[in-house]
């Protein structure tokens, strides 16, 4: 959804040009593009004649603003709209309950709810600060409890045993009991899904909800199922009182409809989305950047949590002590800044959070490209000595060929690495005052934000 979108409303935006109001005319124009993407998309029809008739009414005959041309005016409108389409904010889970809260975790098989039931937990754990337990009421599938057990793991909670002999709801009581005896904030339950909704798929889950009364029933839907998404949340939503959504697979090749549709036909709202297949790849949803992302605006407070997320402040603290202290910047230094930009998903999982037009400059072949070069940087200086590193100044001749051939490059590579490696040496050196501190400081909080980015994008 997110290409198609952007490049009608872009082409719309050059085409509209000139013009000094909004018109019946030319919004018939936008409306035409924005309705052909949405459809698709994927996105349930009924939901896109609302927003349609919606963003209709907003736009005939308001006054286009300051130095904004119509189509500048109208995306801004399309954009506000997504955003309430979508549920306005941020929707946070509920805790409010007497320990353990109990989460439901309900869905399709396919849908990625044991990930995502892991994924929430080390959350929960990071973010929220809480003791979370898992358990898989899934008696149908044992590679189901399998797969909870080890994710469980990866997200450094703990993981109660259920097999597949055991009643789903034996299994929810006694991982329950077990919860409150020692002390957990949180249970997660994982439940069984079905490749179809049946009437016996959706009796066990009532009973569960019914037995376990949590507080809050999350329906994870694949964002990839388009139309299919419409009729299994209608279907859960019958019969459960939905509190919130999580959409997976947002980072897959999905039109983006389920994100849309999914919420106006539960009446839930959106409260994750799983953006990676990473443990860590669960984030909080926020609709209104979502829009931005969706109109290729970007989403530069993600890139900015990213680089937070990313960078180890304790390892900053240390190198900008080291560099004051006037020990030079060395090879493994520079080899843990190469490790950091790794750390943050790589150039082009930074890249995905700017604007399009930013990224469209970069070029995907760029980026790969750049993705390349930092992987031979950092196999040339893992082909060097501890002492080549500490000193690079002793990298002759010889030592540059032996480097070269433990690389797998050419020596004009080792060359060029030693070249960007004395640029950044000389930014060091600037930055011996205190500076270097300073730039992690701007790094941490939105008020350096303006500072770091391109041109025209500090508002």
């Amino acid at each position: 959804m997110a290409s198609a979108l952007t490049d009608r409303l872009s082409r719309l935006v050059k085409t509209m040009r000139g013009q000094a109001r909004i018109t019946e005319s030319n919004v018939q124009d936008m409306l035409r593009e924005v309705r052909m993407a949405l459809l698709e998309a994927d996105v349930a029809l009924p939901v896109v004649r609302d927003f349609i008739a919606r963003v209709k009414e907003k736009a005939l005959g308001q006054e286009v603003v300051g130095s904004l041309n119509p189509g500048q005016a109208l995306v801004g409108i399309v954009n506000k709209e997504l955003a309430a389409t979508m549920g306005e904010g941020v929707a946070d889970i509920n805790l409010a309950a007497q320990p353990p809260a109990v989460i439901l975790m309900a869905g399709l098989q396919g849908a990625g709810k044991t990930t995502t039931t892991a994924k929430l937990a080390k959350h929960l754990i990071e973010r929220r600060r809480k003791k979370v337990l898992t358990v898989s009421a899934d008696v149908y599938r044992p590679a189901a409890i399998e797969q909870l057990k080890t994710v469980t793991k990866q997200a450094g909670a703990e993981w109660f045993p259920s097999a597949p002999n055991q009643q789903p709801r034996d299994i929810a009581l006694a991982a329950l009991d077990h919860a409150r005896r020692h002390y957990f904030d949180v249970l997660l339950v994982d439940t069984a899904g079905r490749l179809a909704i049946d009437e016996a798929l959706m009796a066990e889950i009532r009973d569960l909800h019914a037995t376990l009364k949590p507080v809050e029933t999350l329906f994870v839907v694949d964002a990839m199922q388009g139309q299919d998404a419409i009729n299994t949340a209608r279907a859960f939503k019958e019969a459960l009182p939905l509190t919130g959504i999580v959409l997976t697979k947002l980072d897959g090749d999905s039109r983006g409809g389920a994100a849309l549709s999914v919420r106006q036909v539960t009446g839930a709202p959106i409260k994750f989305a799983g953006v990676s297949e990473k443990i860590d790849g669960l984030e909080v949803f926020d609709a209104e950047r979502h829009a931005g992302r969706v109109l290729g605006m970007g989403d530069i407070v993600a890139l900015v949590e990213e680089v937070q997320k990313g960078v180890d402040l304790d390892a900053a603290q240390k190198l900008a002590a080291k560099v004051k202290s006037g020990d030079g910047f060395d090879l493994n230094d520079f080899l843990a800044q190469i490790s950091q930009m790794k750390k943050m998903g790589g150039l082009s999982g930074l890249m995905d959070k700017l604007p399009a037009q930013i990224a469209a400059k970069a070029g995907q072949a760029d980026m790969d490209r750049a993705e390349r070069d930092v992987r031979r940087m950092e196999g040339i200086i893992n082909s060097m000595t501890a002492l080549e590193r500490r000193k690079p100044e002793l990298i002759k001749a010889s030592r540059k060929r032996r480097i070269a051939a433990g690389a797998g490059v050419q020596v004009h590579e080792v060359n060029k690495l030693l070249n960007q490696f004395e640029q950044m040496q000389g930014m060091m050196k600037k930055m011996k005052g205190g500076g270097l501190m300073k730039m992690m400081k701007r790094m941490g909080g939105m008020k350096g934000l303006k500072g770091m980015l391109p041109p025209g994008m500090g508002g």
